[in-house]
This record gives structure tokens, C-alpha cells and sequence, in this order.
């Protein structure tokens, strides 16, 4: 699989769908304390992962560090007090030093040009753990869940009530690749990123998906849909935001009302961490929640990543 910091759901279909075999596989195999020890390949002995992250959080961490400790594996996490980058060392610096240590790059950020420039300069591949343009690996988290649930995928229909972020946009993305149909509502001047949104549209006529419907009604969002998403609507370093996004998103709640509106036995998703406003208990703890599914497919989906990198499969 090439390395492609932006987004690497952006690979071809092959790809995409390899990677989700891999991470079922990988689920299969390493799942249950009887596996865990010895009994299972390490296809990453010897190998490093250098994980520079920007920003906080468990299942990103939790799910590499473990994951990469499963395929034989070591893994170092890098906060923003533990090296130099952006105190006393640039990106491109930082690239070519831990090139030279690791042999791949995990890096969770909050600007896209930093995983971009990391990628241009690091002689290792370089996995997007999330920037503030993409999330691929919630995405393979996602649809593994979905595959999990429904087996073959194409031709439902995916739709997204929320914030047009960096979680959509590598959904639309990879749902699509999928066969997938797209409903999108967002507030106005929440919408997706108007590049993603073009280059979703000639995924569409690729894969003969039926026409992306944007909205800035979550009702009509939903209508006719077999899995509804949403995601956070302040992420970290919108906190002073919080005010004004609470009060522009008012009716975006994923409620037991809402998604009665979906068709029956529709499915709800969200990343994680989540917040009452975003989604009731009533429809976050129900059975139609694959909420926490998706976030044990961070590991799955990621050791895939780390060994397709290496190529070591």
C-alpha cells in the first residue's frame, strides 16, 4: 500500500477493501487471551513506532501502542513535551531524525500541512493518526463496524448529521468506495471542505452511488437511511468556540426520534468522545449502537495500516 499522509482511503478500491479484510483477519487472529502471548505471528519484530502526538487521546494511543505490541512491535509515544518539534526543532528535522530510529511514523496533529511536511521529508512511511483536514483511520474503524454488522455494504445509504470535519470527509470518502449512499446535514457553514465534497463527487460517478444530498435539515438527513453518524460539534481547539457552535447546531441531536426516521434497523456511529448534545442515551447505549465496535476496530484497523505500510502482510 503507498503511503499517502493526506488521506490513504484516497487509494485505489483494492486497497481500501484490503485493508479491511486484513484488519477482520487481524481480529479473528488476535482476538482472546490465548493468542495474545506467543501463539500468534509477529510480523513487526523489530521494527518501531515513533507516535508524535499534538493532541490527546485514548483510543489513538491505546489502539497503536497495543496494536503494535500484537504484531511483535515496539511503540514510543511523543507528546509535545517529550521532543523538541516545534520548540526547538522543525518538522522537516524531526522527519529526517526519527527516520534514522523508527521504522514508521505515526503523527496526530492539529494542522494537515504538519503530517503533509513530515511525510515530504521522513525516508519511513508516514500514517495520518488525524489533522485537521482527515481521520483514515476512523474511517477503516467505521466501516469495518459496518461490514461487522451488515456484510456486504453497497448500497446502503450513510448519513452524517453534524459537523462537516475531518471525520466526514474521509467517510465520504471511503463509504462511497464502498457503494455506498451519502445524506449530509450540517449547519450552515459547517459544510465539508468544497475540494473533498468535488473529489467525493467523482467518486460517486465512479462507483455509480446515487447523488450526495446535502441539507441543512438533519431530518431529511436521515430519511430513507440504514446508518446514521454523527461526531463531536467542538473539537480540541475550539473551545472558545463552544457558545456559538451549541447554539448553531440546536437540533442536531441524534435522538430516538430522529433516527426513528431512518429506515428499520438503522445503525448509529460516532467516534468518540462523545456528548449529550450530540447524541441521547436513549440512542447511544441502544442496540442500534456500533459505537463501541468501531472504537475496538481502531486496533484492527490499524495494525492492518502499520503492516501494509511495511509490507509486511
Amino acid at each position: 500500500m503507498k503511503s499517502d499522509p493526506s488521506s490513504f482511503i484516497q487509494n485505489s478500491n483494492d486497497e481500501l477493501t484490503g485493508l479491511l479484510k486484513l484488519s477482520h483477519e487481524y481480529k479473528e487472529t488476535y482476538s482472546g487471551s490465548s493468542v495474545k502471548g506467543t501463539d500468534a505471528a509477529k510480523p513487526l519484530t523489530g521494527d518501531s513506532l515513533a507516535m508524535i502526538f499534538q493532541k490527546r487521546s485514548t483510543r489513538t494511543r491505546v489502539s497503536s501502542e497495543t496494536g503494535a505490541y500484537l504484531l511483535g512491535g515496539h511503540a514510543l509515544f511523543l507528546g509535545p513535551s517529550d521532543i523538541q518539534l516545534g520548540v526547538n526543532e522543525t518538522m522537516k528535522d524531526t522527519a529526517l531524525v526519527l527516520s534514522r530510529f523508527n521504522s514508521i511514523i505515526l503523527a496526530r496533529v492539529f494542522a494537515h500541512s504538519d503530517v503533509t511536511e513530515l511525510a515530504e521529508h521522513a525516508t519511513v512511511p508516514v500514517i495520518n493518526a488525524l489533522s485537521d483536514r482527515h481521520h483514515p483511520l476512523q474511517t477503516l474503524a467505521d466501516l469495518m463496524a459496518l461490514q461487522q454488522h451488515f456484510g456486504d455494504v453497497k448500497g446502503k445509504t450513510l448519513a452524517w448529521v453534524g459537523d462537516g470535519n475531518n471525520v466526514l470527509h474521509d467517510l465520504m470518502y471511503g463509504a462511497t468506495k464502498l457503494g455506498m449512499n451519502l445524506r449530509i446535514a450540517t449547519p450552515t457553514g459547517y459544510e465539508p471542505d468544497s475540494e473533498v465534497m468535488k473529489i467525493t463527487e467523482g467518486l460517486v460517478e465512479e462507483n455509480g452511488t446515487a447523488a450526495i444530498v446535502s441539507t441543512t435539515d438533519a431530518s431529511e438527513a436521515v430519511a430513507g437511511a440504514d446508518v446514521v453518524v454523527t461526531d463531536t460539534w467542538v473539537s480540541m481547539g475550539q473551545e472558545d468556540e463552544y457558545a456559538k457552535r451549541i447554539a448553531e447546531f440546536d437540533g442536531y441531536q441524534v435522538n430516538s426520534k430522529l433516527m426513528s426516521q431512518a429506515n428499520p434497523g438503522a445503525v448509529f456511529l460516532h467516534c468518540l468522545p462523545r456528548h449529550q448534545e450530540e447524541v441521547a442515551d436513549e440512542v447511544f447505549y441502544s442496540d442500534a449502537s456500533l459505537v463501541f465496535p468501531e472504537a475496538e476496530n481502531r486496533m484492527w484497523t490499524v495494525m492492518a495500516v502499520m503492516a501494509a505500510q511495511l509490507g509486511k502482510l
